[in-house]
């Protein structure tokens, strides 16, 4: 049997959301060097602030300046940091309660070592030297000796106030296709489409699974299927993908391969977005050196009947 193949693969999305008026304030006094918390009713003092009170979910805006020292409540010791996060070499994650705080913030705590972080020390904020409106602008906390700093008793209004952030979403993981999987992709890489065939219902899946995703069995024999196929249903695609050279807009199809009982994703190519249409029959374009169609285009051929296909919408 050949080996199974793996690669690395990333899935990453950049998350924009806009800020209101509480985290604005936030995140805009870190890059001023200011630290706000939101003061409820009952006079607690939140930090981080939130917009609703977590114990009456009435609105609060009230915001007030904390000192940027404080206590460890609790933390744990991170010996082998990942990308991204805010020291390279190993360091403490904490709670701190800032003073004038009642609830915790989460960072890091550049420490030696373990031995040298405790529940109860206290710490102060270290700052980022180039601060932009993010929590990052504490570039971490650090031991602290001294007496608690004084707040200045800002209020939360600031020029230029931040209103909206972009969080960064990554996943970085190995990939492994298993048997069924490693064998279609090596026949893709022969410019081959290749499924296979249930024992039981003798139904084709393309790409295969190694077992019926209907009956439940595993699956073996394999079978070629395509290269033609009929379009079932389609999108049109208006938004352009980072590190995707294709212009919008463009068709993202489900394609039903000839002698396939499962469609498969395939973008449509060689005609007007505005002419894809369900049964209209394709067939694969390869680049040179890919390892999967690069495209789908028209035959020529008369369109699919609908019944022909119906069960695979």
């Amino acid at each position: 049997m050949p080996d199974v193949l793996k690669a690395p693969l990333v899935v990453e999305f950049p998350f924009t959301r806009s800020l209101g008026p509480v985290q604005s304030a936030f995140l805009t006094g870190l890059r001023e060097r200011v630290v706000l918390g939101v003061r409820t009713t009952d006079g607690r003092t939140l930090v981080p602030p939130v917009e609703y009170d977590p114990v009456t979910a009435e609105e609060i805006r009230d915001l007030v300046e904390v000192a940027p020292t404080g206590t460890v409540t609790t933390w744990a010791w991170n010996h082998a940091p990942r990308r991204g996060q805010p020291l390279d070499t190993p360091f403490a994650w904490v709670l701190v309660r800032l003073d004038g705080a009642d609830t915790a913030l989460l960072h890091a705590l550049d420490a030696p070592g373990p031995d040298a972080v405790r529940t109860g020390m206290r710490v102060r904020v270290r700052w980022a030297a180039e601060r932009s409106g993010a929590i990052t602008d504490i570039a971490c906390f650090e031991p602290y000796d001294g007496e608690p700093a004084r707040p200045g008793g800002h209020r939360g209004d600031f020029a230029d106030p931040v209103t909206g952030i972009v969080a960064p979403a990554r996943l970085d993981y190995t990939y492994t296709p298993g048997r069924a999987q490693t064998a279609h992709l090596e026949a893709l890489a022969e410019r081959r489409i290749v499924g296979e065939r249930c024992p039981s219902c003798r139904k084709v899946y393309v790409p295969p699974r190694g077992a019926c995703p209907t009956c439940g069995v595993a699956t073996s024999e394999r079978v070629g299927v395509g290269p033609r196929g009929t379009v079932t249903t389609f999108c049109i695609v208006n938004i352009k993908a980072r590190g995707l050279d294709i212009e919008v807009p463009y068709v993202y199809a489900h394609i039903a391969l000839d002698g396939a009982d499962l469609a498969l994703h395939g973008r449509i190519g060689g005609l007007p977005y505005d002419r894809v249409r369900m049964g209209l029959r394709v067939e694969p374009v390869w680049t040179e050196g890919a390892r999967h169609p690069d495209h789908y285009r028209p035959t020529g051929e008369p369109d699919a009947d609908y019944d022909t296909y119906r069960e695979l919408l």
